[in-house]
């Protein structure tokens, strides 16, 4: 197994990896529709709790693969079936996503998990076989320990529920954004900051066409039942937020930013934020929807900020990763934190509130747009937001 070349020019995703990220689809979407109908059922606090620890595990099995992929991608036989076995282990942990959520119960997840792990595990170790010196001691640190913080979560999964539950989850996943920094810190991997720019950008489509996919599902459920006018405003508004987001997230060429190892951890790790937001987002239209068509045990303030709040954080955190290393002024720094604001300030028009949160956050984009014409030099326009 032969390490990729972090100078290679013209890197791009693979199918491979394609593929990998579409399976990732289907965990996204079911953690994405319990936290909508835990929230819906008045029990939020439980829905938001279970979606982190179900999203976290998500994320960073897709984030363990990408970074492994963008330095160790060889294409070949052996890793091409251990990448499918890691696609088994999703699938098999989205199949366990509702057990998780309805009955605290994260048996089959771990089981989807061990598999990933058991498949990113191997390919460590082949790595570290390939490899000599520091380099080998690198992919043996993670190697071993990936197998050391499984362990933990293999008796995370058959523990019974109680109080202290979710603080042992908090120790492990602790642990496992150890490894990395621990592995690393003697000799970084090899990875590519152009294809690791690309691979987060492709998620965040993924992810962000999944609330496309879930408010689509839940606007033709509702026309099914016979509601129209109270979703106009709610399908204008979430289609504004997906069309800005995409903007927001796009607007910079983030991977000249990803070349210091300290910045590409903070940035790499903080996307469990941005990708989580955006799924929530899709969580929040079904459950407006939801609440507008009576479906929905909570209230009308409640359902706007189950979108307002997400949307907020989709805006806040892509700024603080991604946006504000390439602001030039004042004015451009304060456009997305103020925005931000504004759309958790948009809750309160109740059910008017999806659809001033989306124009707050295309006017966000316009304002944007007019402050970087303003301060670009003559005969030059750079790709900020």
């Amino acid at each position: 197994m032969v390490r990729r070349d972090p100078g290679e020019a013209h890197r791009v995703a693979t199918p491979l990896e394609l593929l990998f990220d579409l399976c990732f689809v289907v965990a996204v979407a079911q953690a994405g529709s319990r936290l909508a109908h835990a929230v819906e059922a008045g029990h939020t606090g439980q829905g938001v709790a279970g979606y982190a620890m179900i999203f976290f595990a998500i994320w960073w099995a897709w984030m363990n693969f990408t970074w492994f992929a963008s330095a160790y991608d060889t294409d070949d036989v052996p890793y091409r079936l251990t990448t499918l076995v890691q696609i088994a282990g999703v699938l098999i942990l989205a199949a366990g996503v509702p057990r998780a959520f309805d009955h605290t119960d994260y048996s089959i997840v771990v089981v989807g998990y061990v598999v990933m792990r058991l498949g990113l595990t191997t390919q460590w170790l082949r790595a570290a076989r390939s490899e000599q010196d520091a380099a080998q001691a690198t992919a043996l640190r993670y190697a071993v320990g990936v197998v050391l913080v499984q362990i933990g979560w293999v008796a995370f999964g058959f523990l019974p529920y109680s109080a202290t539950k979710p603080w042992v989850f908090v120790l492990l996943a602790a642990a496992e954004l150890a490894v990395p920094v621990l592995a690393e810190r003697p000799y970084p991997t090899p990875w590519h900051p152009h294809h690791i720019a690309e691979r987060y950008g492709l998620f965040t489509l993924i992810v962000l066409g999944e609330t496309v996919a879930a408010a689509t599902v839940a606007v033709q459920s509702a026309l099914d039942r016979g509601g129209s006018t109270e979703l106009v405003p709610i399908a204008a508004g979430g289609l504004l937020l997906v069309f800005a987001a995409y903007w927001i997230y796009f607007a910079v060429p983030i991977h000249e930013h990803l070349r210091a190892g300290r910045s590409a951890f903070l940035w790499g790790y903080g996307h469990y934020l941005v990708f989580s937001m955006a799924a929530g987002i899709g969580a929040g239209l079904e459950v407006a929807i939801g609440q507008a068509v009576g479906d929905a045990h909570i209230g009308i303030s409640s359902a706007a900020a189950a979108v307002t709040v997400p949307a907020a954080g989709f805006v806040f955190f892509t700024w603080l990763l991604h946006a504000r290393h390439y602001k030039r002024s004042l004015a451009q720094q304060c456009v997305l934190p103020v925005t931000a604001a504004a759309i958790l300030a948009c809750t309160f028009a109740r059910s008017w509130a999806v659809l001033c949160a989306g124009i707050g956050a295309a006017l966000s984009v316009a304002v944007s747009l007019s402050l970087r014409h303003r301060g670009a030099p003559s005969g030059a326009v750079r790709r900020t937001l």
